[in-house]
């Protein structure tokens, strides 16, 4: 220890030198302000965790939100899903942002991103000098990210009503629909869908384009659903044009014209002018006209090509037996007034084959005829009674009555057509599901739309 020289003064110094009382908290003056600032800052850390941790939360309920919309309005559905943990764009320096086109894990750029950034105000920290890496209202703050990115799921939903849209017109139209109700019945639109008045009461509408007020559930932006029945063109006999000779007799336009053969009357099956092909398939040539109710007896499945010309009931029914099935065929030649469609205001009460070439087919116009298919009061014109597929590819459609189920068949009903208009007393009567269509020997088709999102990272 250092000695000074001995006088009054220096005595008291030396006696101050030695004197060790009060050293700690001298050293604890030096040490108080690291130790503050590293405890501040732990206890920061620690919040901005907590902080982090319940960004994350609502940033991966958010993508999950935005993937399940699948919509041009997913990035206002995650925003509105982070602002129920809290966290409102633009608000309190929050920032949330959603993308959809993020890379995805496997490949591409399809995912849905969303980022939260919250800037946070610094406490404690600054104590050791630490200034953040932002400024929070003029002061230093600290930035804050929680990210997600979620992929779509998808899931498949059956169709009872499947408008193509080849000629590309808008696809299915309402008009004033208050008595339609088609529960249990989703419909597509391959173009558009704009439904006034009503929504159908289908659970799902669905349109490739957009869907405006068809459906309980509206989807816009469904991939297009391809054609899932136009195959069954090769199962009409190549000859069966042919057995008509060229004769294809049509009913009087007008005043003069010469009436229908007999042959084309008739009122009990097989037609009494058709023409065997075997294996109970017949070929009728020209227009064909109901005398009387016909019943068909055909366990197996009956098929009736009808060449160049319509069937018009004529007031009178068309069924088939218990367990019986009939298809009706409509095939020829482009151009000319042949009408190849069912006419007249009588009933079709049938059901279709439940196997063979035509499984569940009722109506089948033949995908080569692009004239003289439109229907302009179906259900009405004459009343639809039918179990199994009315394909209609090119036709513009108008349903104007009730579609039931055959008096003999499941409740199963698909409708393919081009374009459809749905009047105020248009309806589908409910019940057609998978599992019935099954029963009827029908596949029904299918549209691939989004379902819950699911995180990737």
């Amino acid at each position: 220890m250092l000695r000074l020289p001995a006088s009054p003064v220096f005595d008291r110094l030396n006696a101050l030198l030695s004197d060790q009382r009060g050293n700690v908290a001298v050293t604890m003056a030096f040490l108080l302000p690291p130790l503050i600032g590293g405890l501040g800052l732990g206890f920061e850390v620690a919040n901005w965790y907590l902080i982090t941790r319940a960004m994350q939360n609502a940033a991966d309920s958010a993508a999950i939100a935005a993937a399940s919309n699948g919509t041009s309005s997913y990035a206002a559905e995650a925003k509105a899903v982070a602002a129920q943990y809290g966290y409102i764009d633009g608000t309190n320096n929050v920032t949330v942002t959603a993308s959809n086109t993020a890379p995805c894990p496997g490949a591409g750029n399809t995912c849905y991103s969303v980022t939260i950034t919250s800037e946070v105000s610094l406490f404690l920290a600054q104590v050791i000098g630490y200034k953040g890496n932002a400024t929070v209202n003029g002061a230093p703050g600290q930035s804050l990210n929680a990210a997600a990115v979620a992929t779509q799921s998808s899931k498949q939903v059956p169709l009872c009503l499947l408008a193509l849209g080849t000629s590309g017109a808008q696809d299915i139209v309402t008009n004033g629909n208050p008595k339609a109700n088609m529960t249990g019945c989703n419909v597509m639109a391959n173009t558009s869908a704009r439904c006034n008045g009503g929504n159908l009461n289908a659970p799902y509408g669905l349109a490739h384009n957009t869907d405006s007020g068809c459906g309980v559930i509206q989807v816009s932006g469904v991939p297009i659903v391809t054609d899932p029945y136009a195959s069954l063109a090769s199962n009409i006999p190549a000859n069966a044009i042919n057995s008509c000779g060229g004769v294809f007799p049509q009913e009087p336009a007008k005043h003069g014209d010469p009436p229908l053969p007999s042959a084309n009357q008739w009122s009990a099956w097989p037609p009494p002018g058709a023409y065997s092909l075997g294996n109970n398939v017949y070929v009728a040539c020209g227009d064909q006209q109901l005398t009387g109710n016909v019943s068909v007896n055909a366990p197996a499945g009956a098929v009736l090509i009808v060449e160049n010309g319509q069937l018009d009931t004529n007031g009178f029914t068309l069924s088939t037996d218990a367990g019986s099935g009939l298809t009706l065929v409509f095939s020829g030649t482009n151009g000319g007034s042949y009408v190849h469609a069912p006419t007249g205001g009588g009933t079709l009460d049938f059901a279709a084959p439940t196997s063979g070439d035509w499984s569940g087919v009722a109506i089948y116009q033949d995908p080569n005829l692009t004239t003289g298919v439109n229907i302009s009061a179906a259900g009405n014109s004459p009343t639809w009674d039918i179990t199994g597929l009315v394909y209609l590819p090119h036709a513009a459609l108008t349903l104007s009555g009730a579609v039931n189920k055959s008096g003999a068949g499941q409740a199963c009903f698909v409708m393919v057509m081009d374009s459809i208009t749905i009047n105020g007393t248009g309806d589908v009567v409910a019940g057609d599901t998978p599992a019935n269509c099954a029963k009827a020997g029908l596949n029904m088709p299918y549209a691939t739309i989004p379902s819950r999102g699911q995180l990737v990272s």
